[in-house]
């Protein structure tokens, strides 16, 4: 029995000598056929972001722009996308591009400067900057009609008065979007954000240091204006918790 095993195994070893061999691909020839990963382009992995230490800075970010603090965990300033199809279709007429930064910068300037003057409006409503709660004059505005201001957008539906609000709030929108699409088109160098309204002239006859400085102030108090009304809000809204100035 042992000489037949012994034979056997000698006959197939004898047999994989013949065989032709198999040529497998190498790990190099793999790579190089592989596509470029699109992650390579969307970070420079030579510099750490100054907001996330711990992530790669993202390519965009490369502190040029005023604000610019890095702090981008999804990379979304990376993406490499033409926003100008937002605002006006591709088959209208010929346009240029909006790129992914200057898009998100308008968006962060615009959400910000809202959430600046809602935030404002809500505490003043509840009466926090005075001691007589600041309402329009009118019996529907009044204490008596409207408690607070979290209760405000089921009693103004109720009215009837948010479809107002509404719609003076998109043709401020439409008004304010057609700058937009000048930029796509190449018509217009403005930067994001911008529409030149200065009416007190803080800017007026400053360098540009101090026009940054200012600007710089703006995105920051943006940011807080965004992260403040977010705040009162949810406080405002939780069971259990107050919907008075000053919410707790």
């Amino acid at each position: 029995m042992k000489t037949v095993a012994a034979l056997s195994a000698l006959m197939a070893s004898s047999a994989c000598a013949f065989a032709p061999a198999v040529n497998q691909p190498s790990v190099t020839s793999l790579n190089a056929e592989m596509p470029d990963r699109l992650w390579d382009t969307m970070v420079d992995k030579s510099e750490r972001s100054e907001a996330l230490p711990f992530l790669p800075r993202p390519a965009n970010l490369d502190g040029s722009m005023v604000g610019d603090k890095g702090f981008d965990p999804f990379y979304l300033s990376s993406i490499p996308k033409d926003f100008s199809g937002f605002i006006q279709p591709p088959q209208w007429e010929e346009r240029g591009s909006i790129p992914t930064l200057y898009w998100m910068r308008e968006a962060e300037l615009k959400h910000g400067r809202v959430c600046m003057l809602a935030w404002a409006g809500w505490v003043a409503v509840d009466g926090g900057f005075g001691p007589v709660p600041l309402r329009f004059p009118a019996e529907i505005y009044s204490v008596d009609s409207v408690a607070n201001a979290q209760a405000a957008h089921d009693v103004f539906v109720a009215q009837g008065s948010m479809g107002f609000g509404l719609a003076a709030v998109a043709f401020i929108e439409f008004c304010t979007g057609a700058v937009l699409v000048e930029v796509a088109k190449g018509e217009n160098d403005r930067a994001a954000g911008d529409f030149s309204l200065d009416p007190l002239s803080f800017l007026k006859g400053k360098s540009e240091d101090e026009v940054n400085l200012m600007k710089l102030k703006e995105i920051e108090h943006c940011r807080l204006g965004m992260l403040a009304f977010a705040g009162v809000v949810t406080q405002s809204s939780l069971v259990g918790g107050n919907a008075e100035f000053p919410y707790f």
